[in-house]
């Protein structure tokens, strides 16, 4: 029998939040040990990660970014919505890459353990982690795997094509956030649409539901899209599903990434919230604090929990209440609104745009104790 591993630092899950930390703790003067525990290799985990940055912000990410975008659009039966930002560009990166280059910047005494889970034995901020390999010994668990989904939960689910199409498109210059134009009997849906180079696109159906549909459902939405905009499919060169949970999540200790709420419930944005986590967390770590930061302003999540409230009762509005936000919004604006950064002149905005019985009512509803608890 191997022997048991003692180690400062266990990392469970080696994708965006995981990997990141690593990364952080890595670069530290006095790094503590620590050990990331993933199985899959970036190449196995390779999809497409997205956010808003500035140029700045953008350069530890610049060998993963795969295009990159400043002007981008949301589109109804009424029309287009487009944005030109000055400060901001949309960012597609690749996970792959992005996994790559921080697990080549892990250095002694941070290391990577290419091994999966079986358990876990919790004792204070630590425990013992068994794998399928060893059993280690951990001072601080910091658990980055998805958080555990029900059927109830909303949920952003989407399945994408990266695909070179047989002519250019028109404008590889915009990217489509939001295309209204499709099927909405099964929730809000919408197609996702990134040009690479003016043949070269990633197109997914994405749905804000709680029901999960069959992967047919998605792929035929896909063609029937591309069907309508002219887009004949030269090459398929890759497939990608993801479901992302809308829903709040635990305050269990030592939960980082999406399992430690730093994805906005009202979009399914998270990159940009997990760096920041995951860098602030480090900083703590240097200075002897190992509580797990928290991730967005203490008023976001319940603005957004009203929000997919008022989503989940009047799917009626759904279309309204993204297009009316970008109408409101400069691009600027719109960018730092989705990060989670807009001040209250950009709330103001937004606020003033949405339609205000339905909030005030789910407003109420948020405000009203719980049937069943104390008084």
């Amino acid at each position: 029998m191997s022997a048991v591993i003692d180690t400062d630092i266990a990392i469970i899950g080696g994708g965006s939040a995981g990997i990141s930390l690593a990364r952080h703790l890595s670069a530290l003067s006095t790094p503590p040990s620590t050990l990331v525990i993933e199985p899959k290799t970036p190449s196995e985990r390779d999809c497409s990660w997205a956010l808003w940055s500035t140029a700045e912000n953008a350069k530890p990410y610049a060998s993963s970014i795969k295009g990159s975008w400043s002007q981008w659009q949301l589109v109804d039966n009424h029309g287009a919505i487009v944005h030109s930002a000055t400060n901001y560009q949309y960012l597609s990166l690749s996970a792959a890459d992005y996994l790559s280059q921080c697990e080549a910047q892990l250095a002694s005494p941070v290391s990577l353990r290419r091994e999966s889970v079986n358990s876990i034995q919790a004792c204070g901020n630590g425990g013992k982690v068994t794998t399928d390999q060893g059993t280690f010994n951990a001072k601080y668990i910091y658990d980055s795997r998805p958080p555990k989904q029900s059927s109830n939960d909303l949920r952003q689910h989407f399945l994408g094509w990266e695909i070179i199409c047989e002519q250019p498109i028109p404008r590889p210059d915009i990217a489509t956030l939001m295309d209204f134009r499709v099927d909405q009997s099964q929730g809000l849906h919408f197609m996702y649409v990134l040009p690479f180079s003016a043949r070269h696109l990633l197109v997914e159906s994405t749905l804000v539901s709680s029901q999960l549909l069959d992967k047919n459902w998605y792929r035929n939405a896909i063609s029937q899209w591309l069907s309508t905009q002219d887009i004949v499919v030269e090459q398929q060169l890759r497939e990608e599903y993801g479901v992302i949970s809308l829903e709040p999540k635990s305050s269990e200790q030592g939960r980082i990434g999406a399992a430690g709420g730093a994805v906005r419930r009202s979009s399914g944005y998270g990159f940009t919230a997990i760096q920041q986590q995951s860098r602030q967390l480090a900083q703590g770590i240097e200075r002897g604090q190992y509580s797990v930061p928290r991730p967005f302003a203490k008023f976001l999540n319940p603005m957004d929990a009203i929000f997919n409230g008022v989503l989940t009762r009047h799917p009626e509005l759904a279309v309204d209440l993204f297009m009316g936000t970008a109408r409101a919004l400069n691009a600027d604006q719109f960018a730092r609104f989705m990060l989670g950064e807009a001040g209250a002149a950009i709330w103001a905005k937004v606020i003033a745009a949405m339609p205000k019985i339905p909030f005030l009512k789910q407003l109420l509803l948020a405000s009203s104790p719980v049937r069943g608890s104390d008084d």
